[in-house]
């Protein structure tokens, strides 16, 4: 599997592991279109899914990112196909942690908030190591940054659609479940989640560099 560190080309049709992304997605979001708890709410989640699917499908010949930044996208689009499908607030995955662990609210959306910076910032590291150059620390920070910025639109952007374009599905589109502080909730939780995927990254890259090799109690 390549990484942004060990990045090389291979054709869409060679790439057997993007092949099985794309059937497993390909899959997973066929199912998820099936009789939708609420069709109306599940063809707004999909807006940016249209979107994003657009764009990476576009850059693949001009700029493919990594193996497993595929991966990580492809697990997060699944997270919210699901969200999607059910409506945030409606999962049941999320009402047996619910129940589970006595939370008083359904906390799928939260486990998807904090997926987005789990799972995305790696993605966007990459491509500022790419198209930037970046290095050092602003090889970390620029991806936290970045996905609490989305994070932030994003949140903006369902504010819109709630009050001008969907102002009869805002509850279920919003899926704040009275909570007045959902919206920062959510980007504190992407925040954390990027924080989370920095701190592993630079552990991993740590713990995989190279080791000067000692000779005679000297480095050789």
């Amino acid at each position: 599997m390549s990484t942004s560190t060990t990045h090389k080309t291979v054709g869409f049709s060679k790439n057997h592991l993007l092949l099985g992304l794309l059937v497993w997605y390909g899959a997973v979001w066929i199912v998820t279109a099936i009789r939708p708890l609420d069709r109306h709410d599940w063809f707004l989640e999909n807006l940016l899914v249209f979107a994003v699917m657009a764009i990476l499908i576009g850059t693949y010949r001009a700029f493919p990112l990594s193996d497993l930044s595929y991966l990580l996208i492809t697990v997060f689009l699944t997270l919210h196909a699901i969200g999607a499908h059910y409506t945030y607030s409606e999962v049941p995955f999320g009402f047996w942690m619910q129940r589970t662990f006595g939370f008083t609210r359904n906390p799928f959306d939260r486990v998807v908030h904090l997926s987005f910076g789990l799972l995305l910032a790696y993605p966007i590291r990459e491509v500022f190591l790419r198209v930037a150059n970046a290095r050092g620390f602003w090889a970390y920070y620029l991806p936290l940054d970045v996905t609490l910025a989305f994070s932030a639109l994003y949140e903006i952007m369902e504010m819109v659609v709630a009050t001008m374009v969907a102002p009869g599905t805002g509850d279920a589109w919003l899926g704040t479940q009275g909570d007045v502080w959902d919206p920062q909730k959510d980007m504190g939780l992407a925040a954390v989640g990027a924080l989370l995927c920095m701190c592993l990254t630079a552990l991993i890259r740590r713990l995989r560099a190279p080791r000067p090799i000692l000779l005679a109690g000297r480095e050789a």
